[in-house]
């Protein structure tokens, strides 16, 4: 197969299922859409349905989750709301915020999502791939979990009955490095049903490590078992610099124990405070690109000890985390830190934990009415009934005065009572994100309409600064994929560590485009892609 060889032709839609959470769908999704726009065809991801506080707003300001921008990102299209038509965010006490078709539709608890409005949202799924599967050559589907969870599968809305609505061609994924390939693979197709079964067209194991040729035998008993070819063996790719697409990556050796070095050379040491309710946490992924900076998450007040900057992530749930800040003494560790010397940059949640009092007077977050901040800035912030999701740029305020950004905001809250002259940075809406903040729905409720604000159609202030630029507060995220002020950032730190300064810095943007093309080359080098392409014309 040739790059644009079968250009212009459709394909059958490719759903990628696997035989649990956690071995790789997202990034093999990635990869295949990669693959496929190199060869020329208009391809598009989805998935119906997604659990995930890694979020990304569409260009109409829509919310979706950020596994499905990245392939989109990859397959080389803007992100839709119809990828991911239904997106859970986990708030906590068994309770999720819904999001279907990128507005807000209601908060729910398990037993209420399960046993209510799974007809609405299965229209929404259905209507969602309709609409990407009418202007694209092929949609590569992504599942969720396992297929065969017995318990679950009637009220499934993300797996088999997808695929069968979609008639999809079905790839079986399974994860080599957890252990039990065999098991997990031919117990996943007994437990399909013999037309479920019939759709699946081929097995890929991924995360070999070593080389993928001593599986060779394995990969011929598992065919003669399974009756289905093996597709290639996909070895570990280390350090892949892809965004993560939820919490079951926390798991990671990067976000379980940061980043050290045991060579005894001076770093920029950089604490971010693991909250348990963290949200959109991608948004320090930039930080790993920098050779001389040092992570440590931080879940215990020693974790800070003799840093040079502490980041205070997003939330889904602020209240509840600045609580767990105050129980486990971190409050105290994030000022002590602030005291003597550190810099502290808090992300949307973190900026809102930063202030005088974080208020929820209708629960729209936590079931505590309000709570008192770190005191690091005057802001008082109360969530509303609101949902702000709009994707912006403009320059930075202050110390950075005049430096561009660009990014996205998705927050509930509102923070009032910061110094115009105190403002971190100056934005505008993105003309196809303006009026994208919508009103919450309960389940059964017509479809929500977008709200109008003052600010949709001018520029309006964001965040905190001080005037040495040491405290720092914004609802951007991304504020750190943007190269100019990462730099300018991290060369304030390194000075406070006698480091060199940086002159220039890698592209975000370059590195991830980068890793797309290097995932797409392994998977070219190790699957049968003539294959799966002849799997898909039947």
């Amino acid at each position: 197969m040739t790059v644009g060889q079968k250009q212009g032709s459709r394909l059958r839609s490719l759903m990628i299922l696997g035989t649990s959470s956690g071995v790789g769908k997202s990034v093999l999704s990635t990869g295949l859409c990669r693959i496929f726009a190199q060869d020329g065809y208009a391809v598009v991801p989805f998935k119906s349905q997604n659990m995930s506080l890694n979020s990304a707003v569409t260009p109409s300001g829509a919310e979706i989750g950020r596994a499905q921008a990245v392939q989109a990102e990859a397959a080389g299209v803007a992100p839709s709301e119809h990828m991911n038509p239904v997106l859970l965010k986990p708030t906590g006490d068994m309770r999720s915020q819904v999001i279907v078709q990128g507005k807000v539709y209601g908060n729910l608890a398990a037993r209420e999502y399960f046993r209510s409005g799974k007809a609405r949202l299965w229209e929404a799924v259905q209507e969602s791939y309709r609409s990407l599967r009418e202007s694209s050559d092929m949609v590569v589907i992504e599942g969720a979990g396992s297929p065969v969870e017995l318990n679950l599968k009637d009220r499934d809305i993300a797996n088999l009955r997808v695929a069968q609505m979609a008639d999809a061609a079905v790839i079986l994924v399974a994860d080599i490095d957890r252990g039990g390939v065999f098991a997990s693979v031919l117990g996943t197709l007994l437990l399909m049903e013999p037309h479920e079964r019939e759709r699946v067209r081929g097995i890929l194991i991924n995360r070999f490590r070593g080389d993928p040729a001593l599986f060779e035998d394995g990969a011929k008993l598992l065919e003669a078992r399974a009756g289905i070819p093996v597709l290639g063996v996909i070895p570990y790719l280390s350090d892949l610099r892809i965004d993560e697409e939820d919490s079951a990556s926390l798991s990671a050796d990067r976000y379980r124990s940061g980043r050290r070095f045991a060579d005894g050379r001076p770093r920029v040491r950089i604490g971010v405070v693991r909250v348990p309710h963290m949200a959109n946490f991608t948004d320090i992924d930039s930080l790993y690109l920098e050779e001389d900076v040092e992570i440590i998450w931080a879940e215990s007040t020693s974790a800070l000890d003799d840093v040079d900057a502490v980041v205070l992530p997003g939330s889904k749930n602020t209240i509840d985390d600045l609580l767990w800040l105050q129980r486990v003494g971190l409050d105290q560790a994030v000022r002590g830190a602030c005291k003597n010397g550190a810099t502290i940059l808090g992300i949307c949640g973190g900026f809102q934990m930063m202030g005088a009092s974080v208020h929820d007077p209708t629960g729209v977050e936590s079931s505590v009415g309000e709570a008192q901040g770190l005191g690091l800035h005057d802001g008082i912030t109360v969530m509303l009934g609101e949902k702000r999701t709009v994707l912006v740029s403009g320059q930075l305020e202050g110390p950075f005065r005049g430096v561009p950004v660009s990014g996205y905001e998705i927050h509930m809250g509102e923070t009032r009572g910061i110094s115009v002259s105190d403002a971190f940075c100056v934005l505008q809406v993105g003309a196809a994100s303006k009026a994208a903040v919508v009103r919450s729905i309960g389940p059964g409720s017509p479809a929500s309409q977008p709200v109008s604000l003052e600010t949709a159609d001018e520029a309006h202030q964001d965040g905190f600064v001080s005037p040495d630029g040491r405290i720092i507060g914004t609802y951007l995220h991304g504020i750190l994929d943007n190269d100019a002020f990462r730099m300018a950032w991290l060369n304030g730190l390194r000075r406070r560590r006698d480091l060199p300064e940086a002159v220039s810095t890698i592209s975000a943007r370059d590195l991830r485009d980068a890793e797309y093309d290097r995932v797409a080359a392994v998977m070219r080098d190790h699957m049968d892609i003539p294959l799966m392409y002849r799997l898909l014309e039947t």
